[in-house]
């Protein structure tokens, strides 16, 4: 699922998260997993990336103020000043060594137009944009799905 051999240039293993237009749901998925990782004794590092950034063209800013919000509350902080949202590349997944799209039934279409090859490849989530969920239980899911995937990759080693 997802699994390639990447690793950067420190020796850490790859995770790329995935949404529409990372700004949201990826990019907190992403914050939360690279403060929880090395609490947790993992050799792992995140990254996230869109699917679709011209569908998230109204967005304002580099990150979801629900992001910045719920990451200041938890003591996250989000790091050295934002970047903006990044579009996918083919790069992005051949350098990752597990790739997770934050919702399946929104983006498993879209790897399938995009990057055929991959969409079988992908681990996928069931979390849904704030159109259809609120961001304190969308991002609560998060935090619950980042903690499952820590415990597993500990368990693995």
């Amino acid at each position: 699922m997802g699994l390639s051999c990447g690793r950067t240039e420190d020796g850490m293993k790859r995770l790329l998260f995935l949404c529409t237009g990372n700004y949201y749901r990826s990019r907190y998925a992403e914050i939360l997993f690279n403060f929880r990782a090395p609490l947790s004794g993992l050799s792992w590092r995140a990254d996230s990336r869109g699917l679709d950034l011209i569908a998230g063209q109204d967005n304002v800013g580099p990150l979801s103020p629900f992001v910045v919000d719920r990451s200041n509350r938890r003591g996250l902080g989000v790091g050295p000043p934002d970047r903006m949202p990044r579009q996918v590349a083919l790069a992005d997944l051949h350098s990752a060594d597990l790739v997770i799209a934050l919702k399946q039934a929104e983006h498993e279409g879209m790897l399938l137009d995009s990057f055929p090859d991959w969409a079988h490849r992908v681990e996928y989530w069931h979390i849904d944009d704030t159109d259809r969920m609120h961001p304190d239980e969308a991002l609560g899911l998060i935090e619950s799905e980042v903690e499952r995937l820590i415990e597993r990759l500990r368990e693995s080693r």
